[in-house]
């Protein structure tokens, strides 16, 4: 057990830790900070305080999907740099891996679980053919910024700038 003292009172480290555990877990199940701060016996100000001090950002939920490319895992590291909340980049072979041996259902539903992600989010960068892009566009309800790497049907894996995909990201934050 963790103990600091504070002249006469005695804090127990660990007491804290696992209320902000819970404050957080709460909060990100959707539960207001007033439900949260009446749930735990708090006062909401604190809660929306403790928030404040542990805030890195504000804003944009922003997804990366893209293939087929050359350079996954440089472009993966630029989205785990840029806070990138969701991350779906594949090689050609990646992608048709990712599809083999699978049924038109089962291809049909992973697509929707695909489209159902997007709409979590409120910026989607796709990556990939001029086709895919126009197609992400259509069908995902929030704003779609597209990456063209070639047109329709790219059968080998492209290289696209990390630097590219780093300024969309900070475009999309609005430069910060």
């Amino acid at each position: 057990m963790k103990i600091v003292r504070i002249g006469d009172k005695v804090i127990s480290r660990d007491k804290i830790d696992r209320m902000v555990d819970e404050i957080l877990r709460l909060r990100s199940q959707g539960y207001s900070q007033q439900e949260t701060a009446n749930i735990l016996g708090l006062e909401r100000t604190f809660i929306s305080r403790l928030e404040g001090i542990g805030e890195i950002r504000k804003g944009t939920k922003i997804a990366v999907f893209g293939f087929p490319l050359k350079n996954v895992e440089e472009l993966k590291k630029v989205c785990e740099e840029e806070g990138v909340d969701f991350t779906l980049l594949m090689t050609d072979k990646e992608r048709w891996e990712f599809i083999e041996g699978k049924s038109a259902a089962e291809l049909v539903n992973l697509l929707m679980e695909l489209i159902a992600a997007a709409q979590q989010f409120d910026t989607v960068i796709m990556i990939g053919s001029d086709m895919r892009v126009k197609v992400a566009q259509a069908i995902v309800d929030r704003e779609v910024i597209g990456i063209t790497i070639g047109h329709t049907p790219i059968e080998e894996d492209v290289y696209l700038d990390p630097e590219v995909l780093r300024e969309a990201i900070k475009s999309v934050r609005g430069g910060k």
